[in-house]
């Protein structure tokens, strides 16, 4: 596995996206468990993408373009969705003292889903992955997925980090009652300009 794949990949994932939004927002509300749970389901949500990559599903989505609506659609709802919940009184991604602890599976499931309904992303997959391939038709199966479970690793990764980095702020802000009030506004702001952004997505 070359230094370039692993350099290139860091690059990918240590950029502030909306996975990564997910997982600040739940360590701050919830604690470093929490955002733990979020960079799982984070993970979890590539594995269609990497699956469709793989074994070229990913064309079919973008060449058509009711397929790629649908998702895409149902992935800008998803987001305005959580802006509301970053804003909505007793919101689970809203940061406060009082915010309830929500149980581990349904964090991942969120986040999961955060990623499974951004159709762009098998395109992503099959853009990033074959020029690191070796070439060689018999093993190129098996060095998609390698390359794809060293993504996934790396994800998880990053995404702790940034769940462990938040989750150590979390008592100071939780102290200021002005420091918590500009922050779920701001995840909420983000949350919603990350949904207009999907929104003007179109199909390749």
């Amino acid at each position: 596995m070359s230094l370039q794949f692993l350099l290139t990949a860091f690059v990918v994932v240590i950029a502030p996206g909306t996975g990564v939004l997910y997982t600040l927002a739940i360590s701050l509300g919830q604690g470093r468990r929490a955002g733990l749970w979020a960079a799982l389901g984070c993970t979890a949500g590539i594995v269609p993408h990497l699956a469709a990559a793989t074994v070229g599903l990913a064309a079919l989505l973008h060449t058509s373009a009711l397929l790629f609506a649908v998702v895409k659609w149902a992935g800008v709802a998803y987001l305005l969705g959580l802006a509301w919940q970053s804003v909505g009184q007793g919101g689970a991604l809203a940061v406060g003292a009082d915010t309830t602890r929500e149980r581990g599976i349904r964090i991942a499931r969120r986040g999961a889903l955060i990623n499974i309904l951004n159709p762009k992303l098998s395109l992503f997959f099959l853009a990033l992955l074959p020029p690191f391939l070796s070439g060689a038709p018999e093993t190129a199966t098996a060095e998609m997925s390698a390359l794809g479970g060293v993504f996934m690793a790396m994800t998880f990764a990053v995404f702790a980090g940034y769940a462990s980095l938040a989750a150590a702020a979390r008592d100071r802000l939780l102290a200021s009652a002005r420091a918590m009030r500009w922050l779920n506004r701001s995840f909420a702001a983000l949350f919603a300009a990350l949904a207009v952004r999907l929104a003007a997505e179109r199909a390749a």
